[in-house]
């Protein structure tokens, strides 16, 4: 099977104005693509794009808010005028939430929903008419570890990840005769901005405080934005149906297959264990 081309394809990115999405942005333009960036970050977006553009690829945005159907829509009509229709679609945009499921309040979830999992939804429905025209269409939807990987304060998220995998299987099954290839991303932890931009509520029960939590999560993000789209890209081009990103998603993945009933408990100690390590190193660290 020959490798998918990407010089000169026309690819939409959502969540492009930062992290993964950015370095999506800037590792396809270096391949010739022809972009369109959207988020609902306006001077994120005008940043990449300006550096998209230093690099002599074609480029346009939409300032997009990922969780509205509308929105989406009028993504999809831009890709049209501008690009002359997508060839691919990268469903990149999320967000995160840390809250217990008695503390969680249903607009935060309904918000985050909205964004990780009918972001890509409408992502997905507002372009196959474009793609559906087009030789070696793909259409990636970034998903997370947390679609495999349960853990307290977690489970809207998990919810919306795990949601984002088994749609993108039963729609990759679907677009086999027009001949839509579907690629599921489950990133490990990654140095994006995501924790920091999380909505919080009551974490006590994992953490002393919201900066502890979001602090833990940056820690644990051994991968960078740069690396992880390199393995999306590469996997793009290999033509596969699912990547797992990081070491610790590989980890966790045959964890997980290994000891289904298990793996979350032992998960939730792993972590209790190292917080009391953190918390016993401070001290350790004060005069």
């Amino acid at each position: 099977m020959t490798a998918r081309a990407l010089k000169d394809k026309a690819i939409v990115i959502t969540g492009a104005a930062s992290g993964i999405g950015e370095a999506l942005a800037l590792g396809l333009s270096k391949r010739g693509a022809r972009l369109l960036l959207a988020d609902i970050d306006v001077e994120g977006l005008d940043r990449v794009m300006a550096a998209v553009q230093a690099q002599g690829t074609p480029c346009y945005s939409l300032v997009t808010d990922t969780g509205s159907e509308a929105a989406i829509t009028a993504l999809a009509q831009e890709a049209m005028s501008q690009l002359g229709g997508a060839d691919m679609v990268i469903n990149n945009a999320g967000v995160g939430l840390m809250a217990p499921v008695a503390q969680l309040h249903t607009a935060d979830a309904q918000w985050l929903m909205n964004i990780n999992f009918w972001g890509v939804v409408h992502g997905c429905r507002a372009f196959i008419p474009q793609l559906s025209h087009r030789p070696d269409a793909l259409l990636v939807n970034i998903s997370s570890i947390f679609a495999m990987v349960s853990m307290p304060t977690q489970s809207i998220y998990n919810a919306s990840k795990a949601a984002v995998r088994g749609f993108s299987d039963a729609l990759r099954e679907e677009l086999r005769t027009p001949g839509i290839d579907v690629l599921c991303v489950h990133p490990g932890g990654i140095r994006t901005n995501i924790a920091n931009a999380a909505r919080i509520t009551d974490v006590t029960m994992v953490a002393d405080s919201d900066q502890e939590m979001r602090d833990a999560f940056t820690r644990l993000a051994r991968t960078s934005p740069a690396q992880a789209a390199e393995v999306i890209i590469r996997a793009m081009q290999a033509r596969k149906t699912r990547v797992l990103i990081g070491g610790d998603a590989k980890f966790l993945d045959l964890l997980f297959r290994l000891f289904p009933t298990r793996a979350s408990h032992w998960f939730s100690l792993l972590g209790q264990r190292l917080r009391q390590h953190e918390k016993a190193k401070a001290l350790r660290a004060k005069p």
